[in-house]
């Protein structure tokens, strides 16, 4: 390598974050930095880092895309024959990890992860481009497969079948909603002390926030 991965650093100085200054409601945070990611036209704004574990505690993470976010959680979509969806059918405690490098941000969340409706589901198959609705129908994903061209194949079969744009969602694919139980919010600060407010579920319901150390 030309460098050396202990000489790579880079020191964060764009913002700070205080108990002060967020809203009482963790969602409604996440909402007001994604809509300045979205400002701001970062690359991917809603990518996010899915972690998830089996019924014997293996982890497994990937990178999928927030589809919604409202009080009730964050929602992607998938095919629940997939990994992912198997590892949430065995354990459905799951993490979410948002990155955004270039307003030096983070975001962690850990909730529970449950299927959404058929009918929410439905909603919003219907308003992917057709070449997704197409690929979602075509793939059976995380399956092995000799080669690509079976892949190819069986897409074209299905673009000729549904020439009219009327797509089937499949039986297999939907979306899933986790309901958070903590949302941590990261700014990066000088001298690698950074900001780290953590909002945590009560028992009793509200959120706790609290400062931790960086």
């Amino acid at each position: 390598m030309s460098q050396s991965l202990a000489e790579l650093r880079q020191e964060y100085s764009l913002g700070a974050l205080t108990k002060a200054e967020v809203d009482p409601d963790p969602i409604r945070q996440f909402q007001r930095w994604l809509d300045e990611a979205i400002k701001a036209e970062l690359p991917e704004p809603n990518a996010l880092t899915l972690a998830t574990a089996d019924r014997t505690g293996r982890p497994f993470a990937r990178v999928v895309l927030l589809k919604d976010c409202d009080i009730d959680g964050f929602v992607f979509y998938t095919n629940y024959r997939s990994d992912k969806g198997q590892q949430l059918a065995e354990n459905p405690h799951a993490a979410l990890v948002f990155l955004w490098l270039e307003l030096e941000r983070q975001v962690r969340i850990e909730g529970i992860a449950n299927k959404v409706s058929p009918s929410e589901s439905e909603s919003y198959f219907i308003t992917r481009p057709r070449e997704s609705r197409l690929g979602a129908l075509a793939s059976r994903q995380s399956q092995v497969v000799a080669n690509r061209q079976i892949l190819e194949e069986r897409y074209q079969q299905l673009a000729a079948q549904y020439s009219d744009d009327n797509i089937p969602m499949p039986n297999q694919w939907g979306g899933y909603r986790v309901k958070p139980e903590m949302l941590e919010f990261w700014q990066g600060r000088h001298g690698r002390m950074h900001d780290r407010l953590r909002y945590r579920l009560r028992k009793e319901g509200g959120w706790l926030l609290e400062r931790l150390e960086p």
